[in-house]
């Protein structure tokens, strides 16, 4: 067991919270769940504790303002996705969708050579612990339609438009 650390981002999507581990950024909470993060953490046993360190997350607080700026359109953080090997596939395809385009679950779906696999994409990304990052807000449904989203539909749509898409 490791003890994580975390820092709030203001952001204009409300506050966020990042946490790291040694491996790299494990979670980005959107405010609406961050309490709800906090609980079912501590009542897990995969971290000895929690502890905010404003210092360890800098350079990712640091691109996360800039890609709110529309200064940076990829990231380069060290990511430690700890997810099943279905969903891990899917979160690699994700992360190669250029900033201000869209692909839809049927899409990822194809590109990961399982074409009916799409509802499974879209559980993939329901399970995405680090959005934003990994740009899973850029996948929608087949007939264009935004699909949901962890943060909401309403920050999905934020974030959509910040990138021209919408």
């Amino acid at each position: 067991m490791e003890n994580f650390k975390y820092s709030y981002l203001q952001s204009p999507i409300g506050k966020l919270l990042l946490v790291r581990s040694r491996k790299g950024l494990k979670h980005i909470v959107f405010e609406r769940n961050i309490l709800r993060f906090f609980h079912e953490t501590n009542s897990k046993q995969d971290c000895n504790e929690l502890i905010e360190d404003n210092t360890a997350l800098e350079l990712i607080k640091q691109q996360l303002e800039e890609y709110f700026c529309e200064k940076r359109y990829r990231f380069k953080i060290q990511l430690d996705i700890s997810v099943p090997p279905f969903y891990l596939k899917v979160m690699q395809e994700v992360l190669t969708i250029p900033y201000g385009k869209v692909r839809s679950y049927k899409e990822i779906a194809d590109r990961i050579n399982n074409p009916k696999a799409f509802r499974a994409v879209g559980s993939a990304n329901a399970n995405n612990t680090i959005p934003i990052i990994i740009p899973c807000h850029r996948v929608i449904c087949h007939s264009g339609a935004l699909g949901g989203y962890g943060g909401g539909l309403k920050i999905k749509k934020y974030l959509l438009k910040n990138e021209g898409v919408i």
